[in-house]
């Protein structure tokens, strides 16, 4: 293997091991609207004598119908009087990696273009963060990130799971787990085998925890720049996954998956560096207990201003929402503290280690919108020198005079609809093909009748 990160392949190295008959299959996929990933299973001889100079198709379907696959009416982009044609996916050679999960697999993250043109296609969510990652470059900006995601893990199976219309689910935990070494213990099947199979698989694991509810636990991997930085992380998402399945048990990603216990987020860390590995953040001027450069705060104005504007993207599902409660470590107030977990950007390290976390996002965010839209909001800071706010210090729960995330996906659909440098930033396409998938996700939540209604109604109402 050529790169220096166990688990990634070169082709050279790749066509060795498929003749070796040690690899047989390269999954071929995309990450959708969703953050699932999309694609087809490849015969390797093929794959390497076929896909990679003539890429593979695949229908634009994907791109505008819901989680149940179902087409969805509306969108500009394509519909049934286009005919849902194909686009085509170009595979990404500096994601090649083994699929250490799966028996002689490869996998590789592929570019959705045009079937005709070399186009991007506009609204694939990979292609709107290579825009906004093309806008800082130019700029000599090379945004480094990391997730926290967290997880919950259930004794169920999907199945029963399913069977039990996810209702009554027992939780692999009983107790609230943070930092406990001995119920990871109990987790440790699935969450030492995800570990070892990102690992063994390209994707650089520092550590997991036990997180702050019972069965919940965060896997961190190790930073990267921003594309690399998402391409993990739905990797990940989908390694946990099918290692639970293979396990017999059952995770999920969910915000929020039970009133009772905490929610699960996707805690975003960011800083910028130059073309040679320096870090831009740090500085000479006093900016709270930190010395920072410029450029740090005016990317933190930029986020702290358009955070409204872009929450959508942070938490893209009416559920999504249930997750933001005082007193929950999930952020209600908007305001910017060193080392506060209860404020909604939390400002950490110093020196080339400064960066900031915002604690917004949810574990259910597709990671390329919300990384798109930090760097998006990040560089408008830049470009308008917006200065934020002063350090908030103390309790943000307790504030009664700081602004609001939004409380609703209505609410914060509304925010990116009025929001003129959202369709500035990202083109007046991509935010009427994101609203419309947000109202969509609404309009299907607002059309059932749930089992808290039929409970607390049926009766007495």
């Amino acid at each position: 293997m050529a790169n220096s990160i166990r688990g990634l392949l070169d082709v050279a190295t790749l066509t060795q091991m498929i003749e070796d008959e040690q690899i047989e299959t390269v999954l071929t996929v995309m990450p959708d609207m969703y953050g699932r990933l999309m694609g087809k299973r490849i015969t390797g001889h093929y794959f390497i004598q076929d896909v990679l100079a003539q890429n593979i198709h695949a229908c634009d379907y994907l791109l505008a119908c819901d989680m149940e696959m179902d087409p969805v009416p509306g969108y500009a982009f394509t519909s049934w009087a286009s005919g849902y044609g194909d686009f085509r996916l170009i595979p990404d050679l500096k994601t090649l990696r083994v699929a250490s999960w799966l028996e002689k697999t490869a996998i590789i993250l592929c570019d959705v273009y045009n079937e005709e043109e070399d186009i991007p296609i506009s609204v694939a969510p990979r292609n709107i963060l290579l825009k906004q990652l093309d806008a800082a470059k130019a700029q000599g900006y090379y945004p480094m990130g990391a997730s926290e995601l967290e997880l919950y893990i259930f004794a169920d199976s999907y199945e029963s799971a399913r069977r039990k219309h996810y209702h009554d689910l027992e939780t692999i935990g009983h107790y609230i787990e943070d930092y406990h070494i001995f119920q990871g213990t109990k987790e440790e099947f699935l969450v030492g085998a995800i570990r070892k199979h990102l690992d063994r698989s390209g994707i650089p694991v520092e550590f997991s925890k036990g997180e702050w509810g019972p069965g919940q636990q965060e896997i961190n991997l190790r930073y990267a720049d921003f594309l690399e930085m998402c391409d993990r992380h739905v990797l990940y998402k989908h390694v946990a996954k099918e290692i639970a399945w293979q396990n017999d048990v059952a995770i999920t990603f969910m915000a929020k998956w039970d009133e009772r216990f905490a929610g699960s987020s996707m805690h975003v860390h960011a800083s910028l560096w130059d073309k040679a590995g320096k870090a831009l953040f740090p500085g000479n001027e006093a900016f709270g207990p930190v010395q920072c450069s410029p450029l740090f705060r005016w990317f933190l104005g930029g986020w702290m201003t358009h955070i409204r504007e872009i929450f959508a993207f942070y938490a893209p599902y009416p559920s999504s929402y249930k997750r933001y409660v005082a007193g929950s470590f999930a952020p209600t107030g908007i305001a910017w503290s060193y080392d506060n977990r209860t404020a909604g950007f939390r400002i950490l390290g110093h020196g080339s280690s400064l960066r900031l976390e915002c604690r917004a996002p949810g574990a259910d965010a597709n990671p390329y919108l919300a990384y798109a839209a930090t760097l998006a909001a990040g560089l408008d800071g830049i470009k308008n020198q917006i200065e934020p706010p002063a350090m908030f210090e103390g309790d943000v729960y307790e504030a009664r005079d700081l602004p609001q995330v939004p409380f609703s996906l209505n609410e914060a659909i509304h925010e990116l609809e009025k929001s003129v440098w959202a369709r500035e930033a990202f083109g007046e396409g991509v935010i009427n093909h994101y609203l419309h998938f947000f109202r969509v996700e609404q309009r299907k939540f607002d059309e059932v009748v749930t089992s808290w209604e039929r409970a607390r109604y049926f009766e007495r109402a």
